[in-house]
């Protein structure tokens, strides 16, 4: 599976962007897909997932309410909106994919797209 994330940029507090996350090679109903950040300095994080099973979504404590995880299956693609964005959401942006996996452990994913960058600052 081949995934290319894109959507990030520079937005002011309290903006909004949509990440995009497109998959080539397979298709993704199959899979967990998730959405995890890393600022400089910082370990990865995991900020969302939606699993494999039955579509079921998880978010960080520090995203919930903000962030809102989809995907679609038609287009091979899973979205991240994200509002009421903050300076500490700044980072680099990436999703990856688990196979058959109710769940999207940081180091137990099977495939990394590249990072989008989302900075957020007035």
């Amino acid at each position: 599976v081949q995934l290319q994330a894109s959507g990030g940029g520079l937005v002011q507090p309290g903006g909004s962007l949509r990440l995009s996350c497109a998959a080539s090679g397979s298709t993704l109903d199959t899979y967990a897909i998730g959405w995890f950040r890393q600022a400089p300095g910082k370990e990865r994080e995991g900020v969302s997932c939606i699993n494999s099973v039955d579509g079921t979504t998880y978010y960080a404590d520090s995203v919930k309410g903000r962030f809102t995880i989809s995907r679609d299956n038609a287009r091979n693609t899973v979205y991240l909106q994200m509002n009421s964005l903050k300076p500490e959401d700044t980072a680099v942006y990436y999703c990856a994919t688990r196979q058959y996996s109710d769940s999207c452990p940081v180091y137990g994913m099977d495939f990394w797209g590249k990072g989008t960058q989302v900075t957020v600052s007035s």
